[in-house]
């Protein structure tokens, strides 16, 4: 069986011009030649800001770039039609689809409704700042230019804990609807972290549940979906996903692959998560991305032996989703944390070649803000050669490496990978005595000799300053490099 790669297949800047599914669609051949085996799609449903909404300011998850809403027919990415032709580009080209999936806040209402709230503090959300008083509020969601179709519900106040915006007063703030409470098993930030933006889904309404299981219904029956992406899961109530995971399972006869973004540095919380899910889905490993920028900027002061040290997929690999950056972490973003572009083909060497975990390679990185030197390079490595035990050599401040041993069923696989923080060095380590005499060359073009494996199946590699190389069977390289010449032309690998 190969190994999977996700890619997140869109970034935050993406041009406002509703042609991003039709590029999606014309990709999807070279996608599955590079070795991507599932791509993580943005939302597809229509936002509060119409065509120029990423995706995160939910208005109506039924409209997918089909209804005469909020300004525009189609989503920032395109029309229904054009959705769901990429989804079928995809699946043609044996690529599996994940959806982004967006519950905890909708935002747009239709019409204004007037409630009873109290103020609480933004920081300390169990702190009341203000007694009851009315306050003027967009709740009611009514869908004018669907008028129906697919769903008749009607979203109103009812339906949601607090909202962020009193129009009476024009004034922004955290208001908790009268009667109402924040969920409680949330993520204790600031207090109580249910309330995000928007207007906050209350998660013990019945009706709010039996919509949310009856949109996924529809929406699992209309893409044919194989995996998911939780928006925010942090902020909702954490017993939910469960149930509703187990409800789409049953509905289209078969298990999703479900991941969570749980924006959170402690590795204590995610396991907490975890745990409460009966480990039913799998997280994105925010500790080892915090990791990787902290180094990044770290003038080779940290400990690159450390790297996985208190990470996710140190502690729980079976349920890990590694990333180098996302869109989150774009400059400009709340939670902007950009790797430097020096250290990303070392981060993406860890996740991309190592064996636990599944990697998430960003869109930004493969195309274009910059391009990631040797990304495409590194996932064909993933997919044709990075198999086999892993034998690690995180046993150094500066220079750190590994090795996989290579398997009978995937022909020339085996690898040997060091890299540094800081400066140039070597170090002896074991891949297998069946490489005995066998030459190694570094496919990336960073380190220019060639090592040869001595009888004990070890060899001392090598690697430049601040740098990662990668090497593999030099017979094995040259025949994918043949009639190419430039190291950086290994991108040409399988096709």
């Amino acid at each position: 069986m190969k190994n999977e790669t996700i890619l997140q297949c869109f970034e935050w800047y993406l041009p406002d011009d509703a042609t991003f599914f039709s590029k999606v669609k014309a990709l999807a051949p070279s996608f599955f030649n590079m070795g991507i085996t599932a791509c993580w799609l943005p939302p597809a449903y229509k936002g509060a800001a119409g065509i120029h909404d990423v995706g995160y300011g939910v208005y109506d998850m039924y409209d997918l770039g089909e209804f005469d809403q909020k300004g525009t027919i189609p989503t920032k990415y395109g029309t229904r039609r054009q959705y769901l032709a990429a989804v079928s580009a995809l699946h043609k080209n044996k690529v599996d689809v994940i959806a982004d999936i967006v519950f905890n806040h909708r935002m747009g209402g239709d019409s204004i409704e007037n409630v009873t709230a109290e103020e609480d503090d933004a920081d300390n959300r169990e702190k009341e700042i203000s007694g009851d008083h009315p306050i003027a509020c967009y709740t009611k969601f009514t869908f004018p230019g669907r008028n129906g179709k697919y769903s008749k519900f009607v979203w109103n106040h009812t339906c949601f804990d607090g909202t962020d915006w009193d129009a009476g007063s024009s004034r922004s703030a955290v208001y908790k609807f009268a009667h109402k409470s924040w969920d409680d098993n949330v993520d204790s930030e600031n207090g109580n972290y249910d309330y995000l933006m928007g207007c906050d889904l209350d998660m013990s309404n019945p009706a709010v549940i039996e919509e949310l299981t009856n949109w996924g219904k529809w929406y699992m029956d209309t893409v044919q979906l194989e995996g998911v992406r939780l928006d925010a899961v942090k902020h909702i109530e954490f017993c939910f996903f469960e149930k509703w995971l187990a409800d789409m399972n049953a509905h289209i006869g078969r298990n999703l692959f479900a991941v969570g973004e749980y924006w959170s540095t402690d590795i204590n919380h995610l396991l907490h998560y975890l745990d409460v899910n009966n480990n039913c889905l799998s997280l994105f490993d925010v500790p080892l991305h915090q990791t990787f920028y902290q180094i990044s900027y770290a003038d080779g002061n940290m400990d690159m032996g450390a790297v996985f040290s208190h990470t996710l997929v140190q502690e729980r690999p079976g349920n890990c989703v590694t990333f180098v950056d996302n869109h989150d972490t774009q400059p400009g973003q709340a939670l902007s944390s950009f790797v430097n572009g020096w250290f990303k083909p070392l981060a993406y060497a860890l996740i991309l070649l190592t064996d636990k975990g599944i990697p998430c390679v960003f869109y930004g990185d493969l195309y274009g803000i910059p391009p990631v030197e040797n990304l495409e390079t590194l996932i064909r490595i993933r997919q044709k050669y990075a198999y086999g035990l892993e034998h690690d050599y995180f046993d150094d401040q500066d220079i750190v490496g590994f090795t996989r041993e290579g398997t009978e069923e995937m022909p020339g696989s085996g690898i040997a990978v060091l890299m540094s923080d800081r400066n140039e060095g070597t170090k002896s380590m074991y891949i297998s005595e069946r490489f005995a005499g066998r030459e190694f060359i570094d496919v990336l073009g960073n380190s220019k000799d060639t090592v040869t494996v001595d009888a004990s199946g070890n060899g001392v590699f090598m690697t430049s300053p601040g740098s990662v190389s990668v090497w593999m069977q030099k017979e094995e390289a040259e025949k994918k490099l043949s009639p190419f010449s430039d190291m950086n032309l290994w991108k040409y690998i399988g096709e």
